[in-house]
């Protein structure tokens, strides 16, 4: 899948809002984008994907995730008021996790 972020209209917004986002959570920036995410959380496998809902555990309703970023000891999977706009990340510890899914460059 090629890399996206819900509701750009383009490449270059897409890479602008994701440096925000990075910035706002203190989020390294990679080239490397993350896709998709698997992991367990208190005995449950969780799971996300970008411009899809996050897990409903976490509250956040009917919101598409917009980013996710590997933080070296934990993941951080970001919504609209999850790390976007406001709030804080929903946090994903790494371990057990299955590894995540990249964006393909120049994939469809």
């Amino acid at each position: 899948m090629k890399y996206f972020i819900p509701a750009a209209e383009n490449p270059e917004q897409a890479e602008r809002v994701y440096e925000a986002i990075a910035k706002f959570n203190s989020a390294p920036l990679s080239g490397a984008r993350i896709c998709a995410l698997t992991w367990p959380h208190n005995g449950i496998m969780m799971s996300c994907e970008i411009g899809s809902q996050a897990p409903s555990y976490y509250g956040t309703g009917s919101e598409s995730v917009v980013a996710i970023f590997d933080c070296g000891n934990l993941y951080k999977i970001c919504t609209e008021n999850r790390g976007v706009l406001r709030g804080e990340a929903i946090l994903a510890g790494k371990g057990d996790e299955t590894p995540p899914t990249y964006f393909v460059e120049g994939g469809a």
